[in-house]
């Protein structure tokens, strides 16, 4: 897959430092995932240290001062690597990461809210898991914990949901067959499952036939309401696995046809019907952003950029990305605003027609949620870009919240860089208010 790792996020409040933390030295000569879990008094941090070992710092929000509990796994120099965390309503603290396509690596605390007691669990259910990437927890419609996870290669691969039974403190199949099956010769790539306002869980995704990105195609769509009985937008149900035959889709885009994995985004207009943003090449072979609502007929699909530039994309590995696209969000007039970054043509937002989807106009973007200070890069060696990550649990108080930062390299299609290599950096907690 394609890690979409980036620098500059979009179409978030303003914000001002209140408080800066250091963490620990870490690692600077790729960038890779780390996250931040705040739960009150308790605050978590996973990363990868100066030495590529997998760290969690942890402090009472009171106290300046981390607990770092190292644990038995180190870096290599894949970016798809990156750490996540979640509690569960036990407190106990679950952390997975480390993995691309790889045996899964999983801990769970022995005591509720203590990282020190973080012990390696062989196994969650005990198959489909040799060949593990993009660990994920989120909560279900109950507010049960669920990790999801790719099982298989790029290119050829399943999606696995499980979830978790606080009072066994055991893991089952949230999903006896697997979301999507690539019957061996495809994988999807997905965003989501994002909840909307309708109370429905919504997700859309890419089919790749092999490990080169230039092989994403049909740009698809499923929702649910329980992430166990999955339909179509009108309501069909699916019968899964769901496979290339059998989705949904919302735009048939051939392969090499200027579609991306991780470059979807799902968000909703302003009477809550899911609108979904990517890019791809218009008939001139310029990469152009789009829009697709599902309306009576069904699904309605925009150009909204007018650019005369191609993203040339192709190959294996984690690499830059030239165009960002973020979610559609209605604004207060009752316009639909589409935030994006472009390597060439900056950064923005088309207001559009809520009606027709049709781009009204190109406005600035809006104040940046991170603190204009925080994007300068401090270090001197070239190429280093700040990296941001937001918090996965819940700040203190209303308009108060925690941000991770830390400078890296760009992506290097997961290959080893030439030395040398920039220094270690400082990880730093931000507590900002908007």
């Amino acid at each position: 897959m394609i890690m979409l790792i980036f620098a500059l996020l979009i179409g978030l409040p303003s914000a001002s430092v209140e408080a800066a933390l250091d963490v620990a030295p870490v690692w600077s000569g790729h960038p890779v995932g780390f996250c931040l879990l705040t739960a009150p008094p308790h605050q978590f941090v996973a990363f990868y240290d100066a030495e590529r070992r997998m760290t969690v710092a942890q402090r009472a929000l009171e106290e300046s001062a981390w607990r770092l509990t190292r644990l038995d796994q180190e870096i290599g120099w894949d970016s798809h690597n990156s750490v996540t965390m979640a509690l569960d309503d036990a407190g106990f603290l679950h952390l997975s990461g480390n993995m691309h396509c790889v045996p899964l690596i999983y801990y769970r605390s022995e005591k509720p809210f203590d990282a020190a007691s973080l012990v390696r669990v062989p196994a969650m259910v005990g198959r489909d898991e040799q060949m593990v990437t993009y660990p994920r927890f989120l909560r279900g419609p109950a507010g049960e914990l669920v990790f999801l996870y790719r099982d298989g290669r790029s290119g050829s691969g399943n999606e696995i949901f499980n979830a978790y039974d606080v009072e066994t403190r055991a893991w089952r199949r949230l999903l006896e067959k697997p979301l999507t099956d690539g019957e061996g010769a495809r994988n999807a790539y997905f965003e989501g499952p994002v909840a909307g306002p309708d109370g429905y869980f919504h997700l859309c995704w890419v089919w790749r036939e092999s490990p080169d990105c230039e092989t994403n195609h049909d740009l698809s769509y499923a929702r649910s309401k329980d992430l166990v009985h999955w339909e179509c937008s009108d309501g069909a149900p699916y019968t899964l696995p769901i496979t290339l035959a059998t989705s949904e889709g919302v735009d048939p885009v051939p392969e090499g046809g200027g579609i991306i994995n991780g470059n979807a985004r799902i968000g909703f207009d302003g009477a809550g019907r899911v609108v979904i943003s990517y890019h791809k090449h218009d008939a001139q072979g310029f990469t152009q952003l789009y829009v697709a609502r599902r309306e009576a007929d069904g699904w309605r699909r925009v150009s909204v950029s007018n650019w005369t530039y191609r993203w040339e994309f192709s190959g294996r590995g984690s690499i830059p990305f030239e165009i960002r696209v973020s979610a559609v969000a209605p604004d207060t007039g009752g316009a639909l605003l589409l935030p994006f970054s472009h390597d060439r043509e900056g950064s923005g937002r088309f207001r559009l027609d809520p009606d027709t989807l049709q781009a009204i106009e190109r406005i600035p973007s809006a104040p940046s949620g991170i603190p204009s200070e925080l994007r300068r890069a401090e270090s001197s060696f070239p190429g280093m870009s700040a990296r941001f990550a937001y918090d996965a649990g819940r700040a203190e108080a209303d308009g108060v919240r925690y941000l991770l930062r830390w400078e890296t390299l760009g992506p290097n299609r997961d290959r080893p860089r030439d030395p040398p290599w920039p220094e270690p950096v400082m990880l730093r907690l931000y507590r900002v208010s908007e």
